[in-house]
């Protein structure tokens, strides 16, 4: 259901992780899984340490773009960090949704860091049944 745009994805992680944290003109990659689930598919981003007022979710025809911000705590005047190893910045993830997937109806949670997306397979994509249609009889041309 879901379409690869970027066969480098590993590659880019990686580099991304050397360079240090996002901005919003250059943001990190946020680690997903995406799966089907019956009659949805089901994509869950791994987004800890970020409030659900810093995540933005938005659908523009088929690209679904997420982003959030890990911004720092909040410290005290004399607070000296020691040591920071946890990343702070925007992170941020666009994915090409096939026509099959039914981007009017996303539902979104967030739980212990994880945001999860449920998006429904539409209608028009399921499999169904067709029926065949029996004639009265024969009809005549008469010229």
């Amino acid at each position: 259901m879901l379409m690869r745009t970027d066969p480098f994805r590993e590659l880019d992680r990686m580099a991304q992780q050397l360079m240090g944290p996002g901005t919003w003109s250059k943001p990190s990659v946020m680690p997903m899984d995406a799966y089907r689930e019956g009659d949805e598919y089901v994509v869950a981003f791994d987004v800890p340490g970020v409030t659900a007022d810093a995540i933005d979710i938005d659908v523009e025809r088929n690209m679904l773009t997420v982003k959030a911000e890990r911004r720092p705590t909040a410290t005290a005047d004399d607070v000296k960090m020691d040591l920071s190893e946890r990343p702070l910045g925007v992170f941020s993830r666009q994915i090409m949704l096939a026509d099959t997937l039914d981007t009017e109806r996303i539902q979104a949670d967030y739980d212990a860091g994880v945001l999860t997306l449920r998006i429904p397979i539409a209608e028009r994509a399921k499999p169904r049944k067709v029926s065949i249609g029996v004639g009265s009889g024969r009809k005549e041309i008469s010229g």
